[in-house]
């Protein structure tokens, strides 16, 4: 039973008593694993751009970018960087003074090339008298990683990523931000010289984000020849989760309900609210320095040029369709696009009449569309491409996560273990109809795709609810294309020390 206080915080939570009940259902029935048919390889369900056909697709991209269409570049951007720092807050709390450990040898070791390296010099000479020389020549190797991480040094294992520096330039340096605006120019620049970004942020940083985009954002116009128009969101509250004990009761903190963010797919809430015809989306952390740029570049516009070339496809289909004067040869082309270039199969289809066929395919056609960039597996974790098996069983290209597959099933996890690519986060997404009318993307969210962790408040175990995830879930019953991109594309940041490869100096 909800008292009147709770009542009250769900209310301006935005959270229905309806909406709590299924959150709670959620942790007693747990989310059904997918049925996968095979991970999606080069031979069956990724596509392989041909040198050949690049400069096709570049050209749909640049003709399409000099039309009137809104083109906005998404950053999920509200994660803190503290996971970035785990081995350097381990360091502090070790027995031992000076670097043992390979990481912690090899940060020292690059000290000088990071990109934060002023300030972090400054932040020991204002707290301790001496710079990182100095301290460095007598072993005093805590108070650097203190004053780089704490609050009263740098405070970066406590920041989000994207105001951390990343990548020095001589004179000068770039934050993730910062880099996200520069990409922006590249890729997503209207006729009119403009570039729409979006970044979601947390409540606490908002400001420290806002201040750094006014303190560079009229430079980087005049340097760059663009107009930056820069947005700013945060998770919804309404998309909170609530937490449970171990029997799935309600969880309270001194009497009082826990809530728990839920996880980056509450951000197609935001996604869902953005005016745009083409978003990009793309992590924070996967950013390079200009001069690897130009390769990021291309094959960004490939991916939005397979995206356009293909919405056209779709919409000229849809238009027959809605005509009424097609033909059952056309109906069986339409079949076949569906089920080699959008790789919806349904063996089914063959049963069809042609009047419930239409209906079929308008009702696979009529959706928002993603193209996928995937890289070459090289053992990163995280989520992959597969042909998955739809609740109206259909096979059909989604990511997947390990939690979303019956790894109990010795033939599942081989085709988890065993596939070629996985998911870098490079997504172009077409959210508007060929009437020019924006989906409303929270009507193809499967919301049985949820995940539930064990987690601990105050000592207490509790039970957490994961919205579906943003490019698994949330986007599950969108069409999808995923394309082949190469490895060099995709340089997350996921420790200090990937700032010390060669992709970030």
């Amino acid at each position: 039973m909800m008292n009147e206080s709770e009542l009250l915080r769900l209310k301006e939570k935005g959270i229905s008593l309806e909406d709590l009940q299924k959150q709670i259902d959620h942790f007693k029935t747990g989310f059904p694993y997918l049925g996968i048919a095979a991970p999606a390889s080069v031979e069956k369900g990724i596509v392989r751009i041909q040198p050949d056909s690049e400069q096709q697709y570049l050209d749909v991209w640049d003709t399409y970018t000099s039309s009137d269409k809104r083109i906005v570049k998404f950053v999920p951007a509200s994660g803190a960087a503290s996971r970035m720092f785990k081995d350097l807050f381990e360091f502090l709390d070790a027995p031992y003074q000076t670097p043992s450990t390979a990481f912690e040898k090899t940060f020292f070791e690059g000290l000088y090339k990071f990109a934060f390296f002023e300030d972090l010099n400054a932040a020991c000479l204002h707290n301790s008298g001496k710079g990182i020389p100095e301290l460095l020549s007598v072993g005093d190797y805590k108070t650097i990683v203190e004053n780089l991480l704490s609050e009263n040094g740098l405070n970066y294992g406590a920041l989000p990523k994207g105001l951390l520096k990343f990548h020095k330039y001589g004179s000068f340096v770039r934050t993730p931000v910062e880099e996200h605006l520069v990409e922006g120019a590249l890729y997503a620049k209207n006729k009119k010289g403009e570039v729409n970004i979006h970044f979601t942020v947390s409540p606490e940083h908002r400001v420290l984000f806002q201040k750094l985009v006014d303190d560079c954002k009229t430079k980087m116009e005049s340097d760059l020849f663009i107009n930056l128009n820069i947005g700013f969101s945060e998770q919804k509250p309404s998309t909170d989760t609530v937490a449970v004990d171990l029997n799935n009761e309600p969880f309270r903190d001194k009497e009082e309900l826990v809530f728990r963010p839920g996880g980056h797919g509450a951000l197609i809430e935001n996604l869902n609210d953005l005016d745009a015809d083409v978003i990009f989306v793309k992590n924070i952390d996967n950013t390079v320095p200009d001069k690897f740029k130009k390769e990021e570049t291309k094959y960004k516009k490939i991916l939005a040029g397979v995206l356009i070339d293909t919405q056209q496809k779709i919409f000229e289909y849809l238009k027959l369709i809605d005509s009424g004067k097609y033909t059952h040869d056309e109906l069986l082309e339409i079949l076949y696009f569906l089920q080699n270039v959008l790789n919806i199969k349904n063996p089914n289809t063959k049963l069809l009449e042609d009047a419930e066929l239409v209906l079929y395919l308008k009702r696979k056609l009529d959706r928002p569309c993603r193209v996928c960039g995937m890289v070459r597996n090289i053992g990163e974790p995280g989520g992959g491409p597969f042909l998955a098996v739809n609740s109206d069983g259909t096979i059909s290209p989604q990511i997947l996560e390990s939690s979303q597959i019956d790894m109990s099933d010795p033939e599942k996890k081989a085709m988890f273990l065993n596939g070629t690519h996985f998911n870098p986060v490079d997504i172009v997404c077409g959210v508007k109809d060929y009437r020019g009318y924006h989906f409303n993307l929270k009507d193809y969210v499967d919301n049985n795709t949820g995940f539930i962790s064990i987690k601990s408040k105050n000592g207490k175990e509790l039970k957490a609810l994961e919205l579906p995830g943003l490019w698994n879930g949330a986007m599950s019953d969108w069409n999808t294309i995923f394309v082949e991109v190469p490895i060099s594309t995709f340089n997350p940041v996921k420790t200090v020390n990937d700032l010390l490869r060669e992709q970030h100096l």
